[in-house]
């Protein structure tokens, strides 16, 4: 029997409108919008060796080292598709897993990480039973596989801006997988957005995100927060097409204050804000409020800051935070083209 070996790079991505609980299994209970990023990315390779102990046999490396936490994690996912992959019973994997950005920077690892895994599976399925699909079922199948591993990795498939989720303007839109958005739906100016990601802590978050969403499922919010989020999905659309700035602002800056009021308002509530967020936010408003360059702000589940803006502005902007923001590690990144296969 051969060795395999199958590598891809595959990026983070940063949602707009925000995903926010959920419901068995990794289904969004509410539709989301994501800009793909082009230099937070997770280079994965795997080399599948052949194996005779039919059972799931990995060695997971991160950055070069053992890691049996995310082995543990990965070997989880892969009991649950032994059906759709018979052939990890025959193969020792052997994974190589590294990122271009810091843990814990706010930028979402997992989504990158957990898009590039199965994107080497399904290219050693092909290798392994000799069966190619097209290429858009490649990627459609990717981003399901991904979605079930991590949520929102099922979004890091496709390049530029992603949407995932039951949407009602959107005839093929899903719960299972998400769908890229044609360029010819989104006005220029966003094809190549800018994001400078403002690390506040880098540290561990004090409630995990899987808690979050879990906290979701008995929150006296639930619902409006859903259906705002459905609203705000189809307004930002428009807007992005339109080209509507004031619009785009208004709906990505209020998304992120939503998820954070969400945790606040959560039973148990927890703030994962610091101080230093606040600061920047307002700080934000000034700067664009003054300068009158679009600038705004979008939070992950964490404390650091995402600012976004036109890459027009990328010299004024970039300037302004090494001037007045040089006690914080600022992160430079941009809309990207989604994950490419790597050939040895």
């Amino acid at each position: 029997m051969d060795t395999f070996k199958a590598s891809w790079t595959s990026p983070s991505n940063i949602a707009l409108v925000k995903y926010w609980g959920k419901y068995p299994v990794q289904i969004p209970a509410n539709p989301s919008v994501s800009f793909t990023l082009s230099k937070s990315l997770s280079k994965l390779s795997i080399i599948a060796e052949p194996d005779s102990s039919k059972e799931i046999n990995v060695d997971f490396y991160f950055e070069n080292e053992l890691n049996e936490k995310f082995k543990v994690k990965i070997v989880k996912f892969l009991s649950t598709k032994l059906e759709r992959f018979p052939w990890l019973l025959d193969f020792h994997l052997i994974i190589h897993s590294e990122n271009t950005f810091p843990h814990s920077s706010g930028i979402a690892s997992s989504a990158s990480s957990m898009s590039a895994l199965n994107l080497a599976l399904l290219s050693l399925d092909q290798d392994i039973t000799g069966h190619k699909p097209q290429a858009e079922d490649f990627f459609k199948e990717a981003s399901d596989l991904s979605r079930q591993a991590s949520g929102s990795a099922g979004r890091s498939v496709y390049p530029m801006l992603a949407t995932w989720g039951e949407i009602d303007s959107i005839m093929d839109s899903s719960n299972f997988y998400a769908r890229p958005v044609d360029k010819k739906d989104v006005d220029p100016i966003f094809h190549n957005y800018c994001d400078s990601i403002i690390i506040v802590d880098a540290g561990e978050k004090s409630v995990s995100s899987r808690a979050g969403h879990t906290l979701m499922e008995t929150h006296p919010f639930a619902e409006q927060r859903y259906a705002r989020a459905r609203f705000n999905l189809a307004r930002l659309l428009v807007a992005m097409k339109d080209g509507d700035m004031k619009t785009f602002i208004e709906v990505v800056e209020e998304e992120a204050l939503m998820l954070h009021s969400m945790m606040m308002t959560s039973i148990p509530s927890y703030i994962l804000l610091k101080p230093e967020s606040l600061m920047l936010i307002e700080k934000i408003k000034e700067f664009r409020n003054v300068q009158k360059i679009p600038v705004c702000f979008t939070i992950d589940a964490g404390p650091n800051i995402h600012l976004l803006y036109p890459a027009e502005h990328k010299a004024a902007v970039q300037a302004w935070l090494a001037s007045d923001f040089g006690q914080f590690k600022v992160i430079h990144d941009e809309v990207g083209n989604g994950p490419e296969h790597l050939k040895d």
